[in-house]
């Protein structure tokens, strides 16, 4: 490996480890940063040590965001084991639903996340303590399982999904469903390496050096969201979206 290429990955896997702490989207810049550098690299060997390196920084929003949120950890055990079955589940069934047909659904779905968070001002603004019921359990089962299988079978905007779910159906704020969705993405991130790494789709030395840039970017974006509040991960929300957004944009329409 050459140093500069090094020293680029970990530039772009400390970021990606800063912003996905906040609200996801991580794999929004180590893909494509991945992809550059290892242009004739199979597309499932990429994914395979982007998991790799994510998956140490999502551990690490996890943990540091278990040290100041309290948790309902019923809650915790059934979005984990729902979204991390599904999750396996869905990277298995890949070749069942052809991915050009899935991208112009998400994306509609997207612009209409975005056009709810954005009209709706204190949409995950406030939080209400979670009472557990037999509807939310349902709800959380559906949802933790319906956006698993998506992980696992497409991917992007996966946090996106989780953040949005866990504030209009189960009325959390931003930092609290921010804090929930890296325990959902952790458990989706060990689910598909369950398939990478056996099969070989990964780049070990590479991974291992971008996930320690990506532990320290996590690090400071926890910091960062307690420090400045729901209201700058509603921003940074939004602003990923917008991203997502453009992106399947232009896979879909324009390449």
């Amino acid at each position: 490996m050459e140093p500069f290429t090094i020293v680029a990955l970990v530039g772009f896997a400390f970021f990606a480890g800063l912003i996905d702490a906040a609200v996801g989207g991580g794999g929004l810049i180590q893909i494509p940063a991945l992809m550059n550098f290892y242009p004739t690299t199979s597309a499932a060997t990429i994914f395979g040590t982007n998991k790799l390196a994510s998956i140490c920084g999502t551990a690490s929003a996890a943990l540091n965001y278990a040290r100041r949120v309290v948790f309902n950890y019923k809650l915790i055990v059934i979005v984990a084991l729902f979204a991390g079955i599904f999750s396996w589940i869905g990277a298995h069934s890949v070749s069942l639903i052809p991915q050009d047909i899935l991208r112009p659904i998400v994306l509609v779905m997207l612009i209409a996340i975005a056009i709810y968070t954005f009209k709706q001002k204190q949409f995950g603004q406030l939080h209400q303590h979670f009472v557990w019921s037999k509807k939310t359990a349902i709800l959380a089962i559906l949802g933790a399982a319906s956006i698993g299988f998506y992980d696992g079978i497409f991917g992007p905007g996966t946090g996106s999904f989780f953040i949005f779910f866990f504030i209009r159906y189960l009325n959390f704020d931003f930092l609290n469903a921010s804090a929930l969705a890296k325990i959902a993405n952790l458990t989706t991130n060990i689910a598909a390496l369950s398939f990478f790494i056996p099969s070989g789709h990964i780049l070990l030395q590479i991974g291992l050096i971008m996930a320690m840039a990506n532990i320290v970017g996590a690090i400071i974006g926890v910091r960062m969201a307690f420090h400045y509040g729901t209201a700058f991960i509603r921003k940074l929300f939004l602003l990923l979206l917008v991203i997502l957004i453009g992106r399947l944009v232009w896979q879909t329409f324009l390449t």
